[in-house]
């Protein structure tokens, strides 16, 4: 497993950080970045990517055209965490805390008691230019739990009230309320979207340190693994797509989200400056492949009743199929019968989840891009524990699993022809 995902872990503490970090890495493997509000001048043999609202990127290598498809891989840069209001010093005699609601859904109570760092984007005016930035705190907040000696029930069951039980201690500061944001910034703030975020670092467990525990591996890993291998993949017919898009944990209905336009506005735009017309977009968007690369629930090891009885993914098992009857997962027989051949080629361990049928599936960004980009998928991803804890962990070897799977996946030509698929 790389340190470049340990680092992007520790680093990325928000959508705004991990979508910075990307654009640095892309431009380190010479990348040239594209603006929407640009006209596209790309060729093949090129390598580019595109931000949208600081928080979502989109990346693409050009391979040889005569085999003009799409073959795309995405993700999502957002994790749960907490986010502040505006007007967010809230005072309760000496104490100072910070307002904040919650955004997607996390496993609340794991984020007590932890070093929590306040991180996202600033939007400032500076000689009348407004813009944003990424920021963070170089001090931490926590949010501390009641004393079991004050709730002696907590260990038989615990409601997290958000609006009581989430609110982070800031100071102490008897003199009144200290100015917030500008502890973040000595330049004019005018707004933000700041997140309340857990700033442990990324370690290793167990005997032989066979698993990472991290804040924000889902969905971070998938992210940082798309890019790996985008950046690192042999050559390859038509073009190779990674699209980290944000929002995912609250719906992905913003248009930096899988359920807005920017992936498909992207796919277009290529077309149209490599000069090919909607005919051959339309062509090469049935000829094309997209992975919805979203972690998996393991079985837990405390509660192996939670788990299908046929299918019980597991740690070290390598890259997981997730399928669904109702459709929370674009997999189908003929999008897995690809992955499982391609994976096969290339020597890629893989296996399978489903529910258990009594209980509901979460959903990704797959079928909510379906909507616009109408091509055959498969939902992937890792075997983790704890999702959406604010520690969550999995195995390291499942990693360079995904990272063999998708440089394959990028380095192969998914050729549809009237008697099936072909690999080349």
């Amino acid at each position: 497993m790389s340190d470049r995902l340990t680092q992007f872990l520790a680093t990325s503490y928000t959508a705004y950080h991990a979508a910075e970090n990307a654009e640095e890495l892309l431009l380190k493997n010479g990348f040239v970045r594209l603006n929407e509000t640009d006209d596209w001048t790309i060729s093949e043999g090129g390598k580019y990517f595109v931000v949208r609202n600081g928080s979502a990127i989109v990346a693409f290598t050009v391979g040889a055209l005569d085999q003009f498809a799409f073959r795309i891989v995405a993700s999502h840069t957002d994790s749960p965490a907490l986010k502040l209001k505006e007007n967010a010093v809230t005072m309760n005699g000496p104490y100072a805390r910070l307002n904040a609601e919650k955004y997607g859904g996390g496993i609340w109570y794991s984020f007590f008691d932890r070093p929590l760092k306040i991180a996202g984007r600033l939007v400032v005016r500076e000689d009348g230019v407004i813009r944003s930035e990424t920021a963070e705190s170089d001090f931490f907040v926590t949010v501390p739990s009641l004393a079991v000696h004050m709730n002696r029930g907590v260990n038989d069951g615990f409601s997290v009230n958000a609006q009581t039980d989430l609110q982070p201690l800031l100071s102490l500061s008897p003199e009144g309320a200290p100015d917030f944001p500008a502890l973040l910034s000595d330049k004019e703030i005018l707004a933000y979207d700041l997140y309340l975020v857990n700033a442990e670092a990324p370690y290793s467990f167990g005997i032989n340190g066979e698993f990472l525990a991290s804040p924000r591996i889902d969905n971070l890993t998938s992210v940082c693994a798309s890019l790996e291998a985008l950046t690192s993949h042999g050559e390859s017919g038509g073009i190779c797509v990674a699209a980290c898009l944000d929002n995912e944990e609250v719906g992905s209905r913003t248009m930096q989200g899988a359920g807005g336009d920017f992936l498909e506005n992207v796919l277009r735009r290529i077309a149209y400056a490599l000069k090919f017309d909607d005919n051959e977009y339309y062509k090469a968007l049935a000829a094309s492949f997209l992975i919805s690369l979203d972690n998996a629930h393991a079985m837990h090891p405390n509660h192996p009743e939670k788990c299908d009885p046929t299918n019980r993914t597991l740690p070290g098992g390598g890259v997981v199929i997730k399928a669904h009857a109702d459709k929370a997962y674009t997999t189908d027989a003929m999008s897995s019968a690809v992955v499982k051949a391609l994976f096969d080629r290339a020597g890629v361990k893989y296996q399978t989840f489903f529910n258990r049928s009594d209980m509901p599936s979460g959903g990704t960004l797959g079928a909510i891009s379906s909507g616009h980009v109408g091509v055959l998928s498969a939902d992937l991803g890792l075997a983790q524990l704890a999702m959406h804890s604010a520690c969550e962990c999995f195995a390291k070897a499942d990693y360079d699993e995904l990272i063999g799977g998708l440089t394959a996946y990028y380095s192969s030509d998914i050729l549809f022809t009237e008697e099936g698929i072909e690999l080349k």
